[in-house]
């Protein structure tokens, strides 16, 4: 039961970027540390946002239209078990990621924030080693490589003399580590695993366009977080999921030279304005047959300030997901999955003002993933 239910339960993995915590888009899941023997894993999901709201009165009340755009996240797994206490796994992964555009008013589309744009790119390569010590436990750590590279444009009414602002931040590599620990009991499929992600420090080569040709630096932090990831069997060929997810993400200020120069009147001004936030989700397990499991799964993410960055116009969610996986043969399985997210309502806002009324929207993703066994 542990092998096969432990690979259904986590088959959902690459359909949990859709309405997850900040910018989260992989929820840098190590999974496949915990596969048993050696092992090599491939996932793509593809998530298909709805997230729409009207401008306030005082802007006339222009309709936005579709701010998010669809994207995918693809990962990569491998992991060779060495002996019965030591493995060491490589994994591939896009942690973090923005698609926002606001049509413009002569499009149709916002007059307070048309022409706002945000894309943001990550990805990151793990390598991480794990001891087990013995009656359960284990210990787990490795060092991250991980890039990053974002555009952002500020558009519309809202922003008055930053309207048509825009900042480059070039694709920049930097380096963090994971650290955690792990508690297991196989004979009824019991796995409590805690890692930690330190925060990672940049300082990107930024151009804006309001002093064309100038190259400064912009020191940005991504942020520290924390997995916690827990099953066990309940009944015969059934198991409980559960984890939840915590992301500082009210460390991540964006204030390049220029912008911050052009808005003295303002504390700790930035580009950014996402809260740190946790992320839950609970679910079941099952195998039907030898080839045949599923799984159910309901994920939560409180609301916070009703008042959100025009960059991610949604304030919590709440999702439930689907999936179900094949046993081809003895060593190789195909999962696959849906999520729907209901996203929370919000206000964009600059200046401390609501601008745009985010309301009734919601996203839907997909996902499969093959893995093998040596």
């Amino acid at each position: 039961m542990k092998k096969f239910l432990t690979a259904g339960a986590a088959l959902m993995v690459s359909t949990s970027m859709a309405g997850a915590v900040g910018l989260d888009r992989s929820g840098q899941g190590i999974s496949a540390l915990f596969e048993e023997g050696s092992y090599a894993e491939f996932s793509f999901g593809y998530v298909m946002p709805s997230l729409s709201g009207n401008d306030v009165v005082a802007f006339g009340g222009s309709p936005t239209g579709n701010v998010a755009a669809e994207y995918g996240v693809a990962g990569l797994a491998y992991k060779q078990q060495f002996n019965d206490q030591i493995s060491f796994a490589v994994i591939f992964d896009q942690p973090y990621g923005a698609d926002i555009y606001y049509p413009t008013a002569a499009a149709g589309g916002s007059v307070a924030l048309g022409g706002t744009a945000a894309t943001l790119r990550s990805s990151a390569v793990s390598g991480i080693g794990r001891y087990e010590f013995g009656n359960g436990f284990s210990a787990h750590a490795g060092i991250r490589a991980q890039t990053v590279s974002a555009n952002v444009t500020l558009g519309g009414a809202a922003y008055g003399g930053l309207n048509g602002y825009n900042v480059n931040l070039g694709s920049s590599t930097e380096y963090g580590y994971l650290a955690g620990v792990a508690y297991e009991k196989p004979e009824i499929a019991l796995r409590l695993a805690v890692t930690y992600f330190s925060a990672i420090d940049y300082t990107f080569d930024t151009r804006e366009n309001f002093a064309p040709g100038v190259v400064s630096g912009s020191k940005v932090t991504t942020p520290q977080a924390v997995n916690i990831d827990f099953q066990t069997g309940i009944a015969a060929d059934t198991l409980l999921l559960a984890s939840v997810r915590w992301a500082d993400y009210g460390t991540v200020i964006l204030s390049p030279a220029t912008f911050d120069a052009v808005t003295p009147a303002e504390t700790n001004t930035s580009l950014t304005d996402i809260d740190s936030g946790y992320g839950y989700s609970v679910g079941i397990g099952r195998r039907f047959s030898d080839q045949l499991s599923g799984s159910a799964t309901i994920g939560y993410e409180p609301t916070g300030d009703m008042l959100v960055s025009p960059l991610s116009p949604s304030n919590g969610n709440y999702s439930i997901a689907l999936g179900a996986q094949y046993k081809v043969n003895d060593n190789m399985r195909v999962s696959g999955g849906i999520r729907y997210v209901v996203l929370g309502d919000a206000d964009a806002q600059t200046a401390g003002a609501a601008r745009s009324n985010f309301t009734g929207n919601d996203a839907v993703a997909i996902g499969i993933k093959v893995a093998y066994n040596f």
